[in-house]
């Protein structure tokens, strides 16, 4: 099982755009000790940002103590949004990474809709839920004698957009109604 990840990071950078056209200068986290991931979403989101005419800023961490450093990078930066790559590490800290960019009224996007449930501001990606539900399905052929060899990979297509209105309240962004019309899902 696998979800999309490095390929749907240009749109997480449009989708923060189209909410925050003003902004002109952004940020993009990524875990250094995931190589492949951080280098082929860095490189994406980097030419996503040229063709919108950003400036983007690559921050890095690999452990829950870079977290403060990322925050107050990005003040120093005068970032006006993050985009959170996707990364495993980055997924077991969503809580932690969604109560900072509320202390810090840091414009927020990541993968998972868990982002935004847990008080980030955006989640576009796929959905975690159905990728431990297929796993989970997997587990069980696989327990029924199937060889895991003979399953096939497959791979999350859909993706879905959360928007964390009570968030974007708390921040002072008004989210147009172009957006709201889009999402799949609207925490109020």
């Amino acid at each position: 099982m696998t979800t999309l990840a490095s390929e749907i990071g240009p749109k997480r950078l449009e989708l923060l755009h189209q909410l925050l056209p003003a902004t002109t200068v952004v940020a993009l986290l990524v875990n250094p000790t995931s190589p492949g991931l951080a280098v082929s979403t860095t490189n994406d989101v980097q030419a996503a940002a040229r063709a919108l005419g950003l400036q983007l800023h690559i921050l890095h961490a690999s452990d829950d103590r870079d977290f403060d450093t990322v925050f107050a990078r990005l003040v120093q930066l005068g970032a006006g949004g993050l985009v959170i790559g996707n990364d495993a590490f980055f997924s077991s800290q969503l809580e932690r990474l969604s109560a900072l960019a509320i202390r810090h009224a840091m414009p927020t996007v990541y993968q998972f809709r868990e982002f935004a449930a847990a008080g980030g501001l955006m989640g576009y990606g796929g959905s975690l839920t159905n990728a431990f539900r297929g796993a989970g399905a997997y587990t069980g052929r696989i327990l029924n004698g199937e060889k895991p060899a003979d399953l096939p990979i497959q791979q999350q297509t859909k993706v879905e957009l959360i928007i964390n209105l009570k968030t974007a309240k708390a921040l002072g962004i008004t989210v147009p109604n172009t957006l709201i019309g889009r999402a799949d899902e609207v925490i109020e």
